[in-house]
């Protein structure tokens, strides 16, 4: 098991991560972030916490169940944002956010780091 800056100085040691944050959804929390350049990890835990809220809603009103999700992920022209919410067993109202360099990184690599880091992360 990792704790919370241990599971993101690993992740942000891989080539193409930007940066990378565990957020708590319901407070807007930012509970570890680490970052070597792109967006206020910060205002990404307020602003994204939306739309995690709004997904798992949208699930919830066509019936399925919230573990059915498995990220969400925003491209942009230089960069993918990947949001990993963990709502599997104790890590409910928590999600990973990991910002990507476009050029560098392939998002279902990235896909793989974020269930490998959920399986050992400790909260």
């Amino acid at each position: 098991m990792a704790d919370i800056e241990e599971t993101l100085r690993d992740i942000v040691r891989i080539e193409g991560v930007l940066g990378a944050a565990v957020v708590d959804y319901f407070s807007r929390l930012t509970l570890g972030a680490v970052g070597t350049s792109g967006p206020d990890l910060e205002k990404v835990a307020v602003g994204d916490t939306d739309v995690v809220r709004a997904k798992l809603f949208t699930l919830e009103l066509l019936g399925y169940r919230e573990e059915r999700i498995e990220d969400i992920l925003v491209t942009l022209d230089t960069e993918y944002h990947l949001i990993r919410p963990l709502v599997r067993r104790r890590y409910e109202g928590v999600f990973l956010y990991l910002v990507l360099d476009r050029a560098l990184t392939d998002p279902d690599v990235a896909r793989g780091w974020l269930r490998a880091v959920e399986d050992r992360l400790e909260l």
